[in-house]
């Protein structure tokens, strides 16, 4: 998670990232792209008053969905982001078999 800071004395604060379309992600972005995109697509239409109230049980479920499969990438990373941990070899003991 980015932490928010003061700018410095002759710094420029860095430009906002923005995300991709739907279309951009599924073009030339990361799974985890394409789905903060969907995501951010599905918001738009359950916030939408002229979604049709039929259709707002399947968007919101899909939008929970959505979230949860990016929450499960971000974990993965995270975990992944900890194996990088040096492990140093013991001597091996055939008796321990």
């Amino acid at each position: 998670m980015a932490t928010l800071r003061a700018v410095k004395a002759g710094e420029k604060a860095p430009l906002p990232v923005h995300a991709k379309t739907v279309t951009q992600a599924a073009k030339s972005g990361t799974t985890r792209e394409l789905l903060v995109a969907t995501r951010d697509r599905i918001a738009v239409a359950v916030e939408d008053p002229n979604t049709a109230a039929r259709d707002l049980a399947s968007l919101t479920k899909r939008l929970m969905e959505t979230v949860r499969d990016i929450e499960a990438i971000d974990a993965r990373e995270e975990q992944e982001a900890g194996k990088g941990a040096e492990v140093t070899d013991s001597e091996f003991d055939a008796e321990a078999i």
